[in-house]
């Protein structure tokens, strides 16, 4: 618990120890939890550790220093003992100087100013093809990060590192070239990454063709891949941009225009800003002074052929490639390079990467490297490594075509956040405009939510119809709780209501509402150690669900004693406060009507 409740306990229980037995135990020995919802009470004191200073058993203990700091502390209402436990009950009267605190603080879950520079590096596509469902995860993972760290009170810088050059765009440029009579966004009206996308899988099923003619012609089908006409054109092309082809290079930079425009639009609708981007084209070079370096250390060895590795061996790896022989580099040198560029730049104290966990081993090689080359920040690298979405019927594979497209995917939410909100009714006197505005709050909404409230460590299950419904953990479940608090609160002002505390003491329920609040900065403070926007979600969640049941059993606007009255309407708008900070921090909108 936050406002130091714990703390309190702690002070109070060590001080009953000095005065009771003549020692001073120290606030360190004295272990606090949650007390267990079968007893009553809201903290838990063990005694076993204590028994050696009074000389007495532990009920005998409990007992004594239960009776002295109900005797000499106002905010202790009643204490009992099970066996070792002390539970500890705080009084009325504790919980509404707690919630005055929580009510008065505009900056209440926000942390103060750490002074550290942060850099998470999300999203990070490829520019043949267009964003799915992966990328989504991706995406609002390390936007919601990103938000929980500034949460945290750090300084975050959002970058993004497009893989803009190499074999995979040649081949979309291939295909173009052979098929698309100079077609463009703007002629076909396709958006700009899903015609690029279109030559990718053109491109995949011409090279499949070609194979097949190869092997009927009785070729071994791995000669056949290196040798079908249209992948060898593909790699020409390759080595032609590598060179700096004039030609090659401008229709290079024409249809990743076209894929560039496509993302933005993408990010836009998800609500996605980078601080930076940058370009695998600007920066695969980077990690080659690098590697010299390495060289003259006798960190790296060169090969006969020239090329140049790293032996990771004695670290229970293998030899890494860093520059093939042909002098080209590969991922793991850009990523080396980008590293002592950006922590060198930014000053940072921090560098997360967002990448799936079929990463984890990259991750582990480029740490151990740039340990290797004298970098002390190397261990100041992290790699969100999260889990793969998969849908009900199965893993995505691109190749089968079961990828699900990230437009198509918002689109379809949005249409389903629709039919659902007709089918239940929910749109008390709505313009058209201001429907559609809900529409594609709710379907992002419950989009958003139902990736981020998953550990981002696990493999999630993403079923779209689950994650729109009303009732249970989703996004629409928590934005329908927040309109309807702001739907209480403005009849509240039509009656002439003003929500204000007023020094009553709050009912069983309500604390429970305070001390769930107290937890905010708490989460927060966790979320942000164990890198997990989750912890926010299934917290908005419990405090959604907290709202209802209180809804459900207390009158708030028909409370005929006014005092009382307006303490609730106060209790209620904050928490529509905390449930619209915790979104926020998730990249959801709150509507205020539904």
């Amino acid at each position: 618990m936050t406002m130091n409740t714990e703390e309190l306990i702690k002070e109070k229980v060590n001080k009953a120890i000095s005065e009771l037995y003549g020692v001073n135990a120290g606030k360190d020995i004295i272990q606090i939890q949650a007390t267990r919802k079968e007893f009553e009470g809201d903290l838990t004191a063990v005694i076993f550790p204590l028994v050696k200073y009074s000389k007495k058993t532990p009920e005998i203990t409990g007992e004594e220093v239960g009776s002295y700091i109900k005797e000499h502390s106002s905010e202790i209402a009643s204490f009992n003992v099970v066996k070792g436990f002390l539970n500890i009950k705080l009084s009325g009267r504790y919980w509404y100087n707690i919630f005055k605190e929580i009510y008065g603080n505009e900056d209440f879950g926000q942390a103060k100013p750490t002074g550290k520079n942060i850099m998470v590096e999300f999203s990070s596509p490829n520019t043949n093809k267009p964003l799915h469902l992966g990328h989504i995860r991706n995406n609002l993972l390390g936007w919601s990060l990103s938000k929980l760290l500034e949460a945290n009170g750090h300084n975050v810088i959002k970058v993004n590192l497009v893989n803009d050059r190499g074999i995979h765009i040649c081949k979309s440029m291939i295909a173009w070239l052979r098929e698309a009579k100079g077609e463009t966004p703007e002629t076909t009206g396709i958006k700009g990454d899903h015609l690029v996308g279109k030559y990718y899988v053109a491109f995949n099923d011409e090279y499949k063709k070609e194979v097949d003619e190869l092997v009927a012609k009785g070729i071994p089908k791995e000669d056949a891949e290196k040798n079908a006409p249209i992948m060898r054109e593909a790699q020409s092309m390759l080595v032609k941009w590598e060179k700096g082809d004039k030609e090659v290079r401008d229709l290079w930079s024409t249809m990743n225009s076209w894929v560039y425009k496509g993302f933005d639009l993408t990010y836009k609708r998800l609500g996605i800003k980078f601080d930076r981007v940058y370009y695998e084209s600007q920066t695969y070079l980077l990690g080659k002074a690098l590697v010299k370096i390495g060289l003259e250390k006798g960190v790296f060895f060169e090969k006969e052929d020239g090329s140049v590795w790293c032996d990771l061996t004695s670290d229970g790896l293998d030899e890494k490639l860093l520059l093939r022989s042909d002098g080209t580099s590969v991922y793991i040198t850009q990523d080396l390079g980008t590293a002592h560029q950006r922590f060198s730049e930014y000053n940072l104290d921090e560098h997360i990467y967002v990448v799936g966990n079929e990463q984890n081993y990259h991750f582990q090689v480029l740490k151990l490297i740039l340990k290797k080359l004298g970098f002390s920040w190397a261990d100041s690298i992290y790699h969100l490594s999260y889990g793969m979405v998969e849908l009900p019927e199965g893993k995505m594979k691109s190749r089968e075509g079961t990828v699900v497209d990230a437009d198509d995917l918002i689109e379809n939410m949005v249409n389903t956040a629709k039919e659902t909100s007709l089918e239940l009714g929910k749109l008390e006197n709505m313009s058209k405009e201001e429907q559609e505005n809900l529409f594609e709050i709710l379907g992002l909404g419950a989009l958003k939510y139902f990736i981020i409230k998953v550990d981002p460590k696990k493999t999630m299950l993403f079923d779209p119809k689950e994650s729109i419904d009303f009732n249970g953990n989703t996004g629409p479940f928590i934005q329908y709780t927040h309109a309807r608090i702001k739907s209480i609160l403005r009849k509240a002002i039509e009656y002439k209501f003003v929500p204000g505390l007023n020094d009553v003491d709050f009912n069983e329920k309500e604390i429970e509402i305070i001390k769930l609040l107290t937890l905010f900065p708490d989460r927060i403070k966790q979320g942000g150690e164990e890198l997990s926007p989750a912890l926010i979600a299934n917290y908005c969640y419990d405090l959604a669900k907290e709202f209802n049941q209180y809804y459900h059993e207390v009158s708030v606007l028909k409370e005929d004693d006014s005092k009382v009255r307006d303490q609730r309407l106060a209790l209620i708008s904050k928490i529509a406060t905390v449930l619209s900070k915790g979104m926020k921090i998730l990249g959801i909108t709150l509507p205020e009507r539904m």
